[in-house]
């Protein structure tokens, strides 16, 4: 066998390999399926706003069985409001156990839209839900909205604004958006606090109205909880470095002082979403219980 030939064969093996590693990594890259029962049925990558370019799409599960409308819960993933996907949110088996429908969504991060950006796409989800909960065999009165850091403050935001269309630019509707509950995880109710404006993320997504007092106060959920509020469940670590504890402790005690049905879950020495598989365990007990005591 001649030494070009020899070359040759090995040059094609090489490329064998390096397109069985570009495959691989395709592969791995893609969307990591939701492992959701044999009676749901799921439909991805549904368009639910366009902005310029940018379209905001989700995902939705929810029963086959169309007897009865059931609860929906919206998640919001995190990232600091500049990175993260709805790809990455995949835990969603307790709801699905309770046969509630679950839309995970994707919002414009701060490359592609600064504040109020993500805030409007949230909205817009929320409208696009609530015009087709018929199709999805939703409740409207049982939608909850639920997130973990950067989606916990989207959640709290968009659903302590009920019915207050300040940022509901591109979705305007008429549609009653006051919504069920909300699912607070470690995330930041109060962006004009000192410590919090500190952070590189926020001083990224507030952007050019970083210095806008009366702005950056719109976009604090805590600014927004009244005696009409919807009931707030929360769970934070209280040694979080990212997300101060005292955030979710100055909002347990305004949802107080309102009247607002609320539950704090402190996580002893918990980080950051780093909690153990005790401590995570015993936060879903409570979630249910909470959730479970508002009439779900």
């Amino acid at each position: 066998m001649s030494r070009l030939h020899c070359l040759t064969r090995r040059l094609a093996g090489v490329f064998v390999l390096l397109l069985a590693t570009m495959t691989v990594a395709q592969v791995n890259n893609a969307q990591t399926p939701v492992n959701f029962p044999n009676n749901y049925v799921t439909q991805l990558d549904l368009v639910y706003t366009k902005v310029g370019s940018w379209e905001g799409r989700l995902d939705i599960y929810h029963p086959s069985t169309k007897d009865q409308k059931v609860p929906l819960v919206i998640n919001i993933h995190g990232g600091g409001w500049n990175h993260g996907t709805k790809e990455s949110q995949t835990g969603f088996g307790s709801f699905f156990k309770k046969g509630f429908a679950v839309a995970n969504i994707e919002y414009r991060l701060v490359h592609e839209g600064e504040a109020p950006a993500a805030v409007q796409d949230v909205r817009c989800a929320l409208n696009y839900l609530y015009e087709h909960a018929e199709d999805f065999n939703v409740d409207r009165d049982r939608i909850i909205l639920m997130g973990s850091s950067a989606g916990a403050h989207l959640a709290m935001l968009a659903g302590l604004l009920k019915n207050n269309t300040i940022f509901d630019v591109y979705c305007k509707s008429e549609n009653n958006l006051a919504v069920f509950a909300i699912i607070n995880k470690y995330g930041v109710s109060d962006l004009t606090s000192e410590n919090v404006r500190k952070s590189k993320s926020v001083k990224n997504w507030l952007g050019t109205r970083y210095h806008d007092v009366k702005f950056v106060k719109s976009v604090s959920p805590i600014y927004y909880v009244d005696k009409n509020s919807p009931p707030i469940f929360m769970v934070h670590g209280d040694a979080d470095p990212i997300v101060s504890y005292l955030q979710s402790k100055r909002l347990y005690q305004a949802l107080l002082d309102n009247s607002v049905k609320t539950k704090l879950m402190t996580i002893k020495n918990g980080e950051h979403g780093k909690f153990s598989k005790e401590d995570q365990k015993h936060s879903n007990d409570e979630l249910w219980h909470f959730l479970d005591a508002l009439g779900l």
